[in-house]
């Protein structure tokens, strides 16, 4: 009796701990099935899992963490102007993409330059180009961008485009590493910009994303570019990320919040609003001056002007350095060849931005004359 009364007084705070832990577990499957099911509602072969754990880096369910056996080509799509400013960039990122398509680790399908200018241009013959109309006139109110998702919608309703996935990108990217198919299933791939906060802008987002669509952390802290994401799922939020986009536009407010990086906002809206989550990859691209180092990353960004000193390579933003690359000071025309290095002290990222630009401009045919 006494040897059972002993046990007993032990089991009880075990039982009580087992029973907690049962109830802790009961209750995470049934919140992470909730959420499973309200956040992949594009790929119903995704509805079977109950685990949802994320990377805290790129929120990668678990159970689509592993490569995929079978490689899925994407296809690489920019929209474009016919201004020589877009003209020069789109050369450049062509010649790199068709340097890198090939090489081992490489998911990279078809190009397609979607110009919205309505009509063709020089670079027809250079760059495979899907012409497409602009917005009407006066409705970009000379936010030049508002056209990039009527023009995505266009397209993606004309062209015949063979592989399942697109990859979004823009003229100013760069290609450093052979790209993969970084998308899993119903989940496709972002870059999370700092500069995107949906949740410190909600009262702004409440306008667009209603709180019966449940709350503003459903919209991820992301632009459309760079993206990679199924076909199927684009048609389906290329027009409402148009819509969102314009009314965005024409909201006093939210147009000078916004700024330049409306169409962004507007993208992460329309996507959220279709129930679409995505994989936030850091390592997607990297951005000069404020990313150092290339490292493993898969494009550089250079929408930020590097201007540094030229005794010591010391970062002078928001004065113009002795040395400075921007892409800003070729608006009527390209950069030329072969441009200064960066002086000793420099970060590699910015290096190697100017290494590329070099070697593109030294390979393209014609280079001056377009």
């Amino acid at each position: 009796m006494i040897g059972r009364k002993n046990i007993g007084g032990r089991a009880t705070p075990v039982f009580l701990v087992l029973l907690m832990l049962g109830f802790f577990f009961a209750t995470y499957n049934l919140i992470t099935l909730v959420l499973h099911n309200r956040s992949s509602g594009y790929d119903n072969s995704d509805r079977g899992s109950l685990s949802m754990l994320h990377d805290p880096i790129t929120r990668m369910p678990e159970r689509v963490k592993k490569q995929e056996t079978v490689r899925l080509p994407f296809h690489v799509a920019l929209t474009a102007t016919d201004g020589p400013y877009n003209q020069w960039q789109c050369r450049i990122m062509y010649y790199w993409y068709k340097k890198v398509k090939d090489m081992p680790g490489s998911d990279m399908g078809g190009f397609t330059r979607v110009l919205h200018s309505g009509v063709p241009d020089k670079l027809m013959d250079e760059i495979p180009t899907y012409v497409v109309d602009p917005l009407p006139a006066g409705l970009d109110r000379g936010y030049v961008v508002l056209n990039r998702p009527w023009a995505f919608v266009q397209w993606l309703e004309k062209a015949t485009i063979e592989e399942e996935y697109i990859l979004m990108a823009e003229p100013d990217h760069v290609f450093v590493r052979p790209l993969p198919n970084l998308a899993r299933g119903g989940y496709p791939a972002a870059f999370p910009f700092f500069y995107i906060k949906p949740a410190e802008n909600e009262k702004l987002i409440r306008k667009f994303y209603p709180e019966e669509m449940g709350p503003v952390t459903n919209v991820d802290p992301i632009g459309n570019s760079p993206v990679i994401i199924k076909k199927s799922m684009l048609k389906k939020i290329a027009p409402t990320w148009m819509n969102v986009s314009i009314s965005m536009k024409n909201d006093p407010e939210t147009d000078k919040t916004f700024g330049w990086v409306l169409e962004m906002y507007g993208y992460a809206v329309a996507s959220a609003l279709h129930g679409v989550q995505h994989i936030l990859r850091k390592d997607f691209m990297i951005q000069p001056p404020w990313d150092l180092e290339v490292g493993k990353n898969f494009i550089i960004h250079y929408t930020y002007g590097c201007d540094y000193s030229l005794k010591v390579g010391k970062l002078t933003y928001g004065k113009i350095g002795e040395w400075r690359f921007d892409k800003r000071s070729y608006l009527r025309g390209p950069p030329p060849r072969n441009l200064s290095l960066p002086p000793p002290g420099v970060p590699e990222s910015v290096v190697m931005l100017v290494t590329k630009v070099n070697e593109a401009t030294a390979n393209i045919p014609g280079w001056d004359t377009v």
